[in-house]
Order: C-alpha cells, then structure tokens, then sequence
C-alpha cells in the first residue's frame, strides 16, 4: 500500500459556474481564471507535500478539457467525484483511497493558505495515531481532512454551506470515538473581501509555497 495519498477537489474552471459570487468584480471570464488559478495552487501544494500519490478528483470531470490540461501539467491522475452531496463525495473518495493507501489527505481548491507542510503534518498525526486531522476554516468549515479510516457517519446530514459544519463534525467524531487533531485555522476565497485578502496577501504569486 502507498502510505500517503492527497486528494484535491475541484470544480472545472467553466466560466459563469464557479466563483460565480466574484463574477460582479471579476466578470465570469475571470472567475474561471481565478479558479483555474486556485487549483493549479492547490496541485503543486500537494505535490510539494512529497506524498506517494496525489489525484486530482473533478466534480462534473467530464467534458473538461481545462482539468484534463491541469492534471497532464502536474502529472497527477484526474479522477470523477461520485455523485450527491459534497459529504458523499468526500467519504466516498476517502473510502476509495484508504483501499489503497495507509493515509488519506483530501484539500479542495479554495483554500491557498494551505502550505506543504500542513499537508505533512496532517499525514504525521495520522501516523502517529490519530484517526482524523481537520484543518478548521474561519467560516465554519475546514478546508482539510485527513483520515486513517474510514466512516460516513463523519459526513451524513452535514450542512455544507452553513457556519456550523466543523462544529458538527467535532460531534459527529466523538460520537464515533475517534481521537483527532485539528491544524490552525484558515481561510477561503468565496465572497469579494476575501479576493481583497488574497490579492494583498501575494499567495497567488507563490507557487504552492
């Protein structure tokens, strides 16, 4: 088995279907700029985190020739999300991956504060026992998990765009008795004061740093 495997989600760069709460400030055009910009980040901030293997998972995969160029270009398989809510799609991809690696670390694309280095660390503690690593969000939610086994109970029932999803699954993990650790919390890009922080913070400028 591989010992570690980071997973990034993400959505095709399709003008008019992503960033679209952006699309008044940067126009549909330059959302899916921004998209394709945010995962090439996220790729090379998994690749640089050294695992065995790393997957690019595309929801919606088929027909997107701008996901294909961008997994060819990092040379990571490009793999499509199952189908239903993002909770499925997760545990499902976990579920796969630990059938083939000891250690399953799974980002998405909006997160660009994410460095190599969380990605190891999240990899570390499962090794050192810990059944689950989050990286909690500023919003709510997490930007990472990581996980050394597998249940969907952590995901059922979620409400992924609400500010209470990390609190939630918190619940969900000691209802399952897991032990779990949680990196600092980071931010994401969804609404334009957060295209503001990352455009001052220069993180785009800085390949997966």
């Amino acid at each position: 088995m591989n010992a570690t495997l980071v997973i990034v989600f993400a959505r095709p760069p399709l003008p008019g279907r992503v960033k679209t709460r952006l699309i008044p400030a940067l126009g549909a055009a330059g959302a899916a700029r921004l998209q394709a910009r945010l995962i090439d980040r996220a790729l090379n901030t998994a690749r640089n985190a050294h695992p065995a293997c790393v997957e690019l998972h595309g929801a919606g995969v088929r027909g997107s020739s701008r996901l294909r160029a961008l997994a060819r270009r990092h040379s990571v398989r490009l793999i499509a999300q199952a189908s239903g809510d993002l909770g499925r799609r997760m545990a499902l991809a976990i579920e796969r991956g630990l059938r083939r690696s000891r250690r399953v670390v799974l980002i998405g694309s909006d997160c660009p504060v994410l460095r190599p280095g969380d990605l190891r660390r999240a990899a570390s503690r499962l090794a050192g026992g810990y059944d689950a690593v989050f990286a909690p969000a500023e919003d709510g939610g997490y930007t990472l998990v990581a996980m050394r086994r597998a249940s969907r109970q952590v995901f059922d029932s979620i409400e992924w765009s609400g500010p209470v999803v990390m609190s939630a699954t918190r619940t969900r993990l000691a209802e399952l008795g897991w032990r779990w650790s949680e990196l600092p919390p980071g931010w994401d890009i969804d609404r334009p004061e957060d295209y503001r922080r990352l455009t001052a913070s220069g993180l785009l400028m800085r390949r997966g740093a």
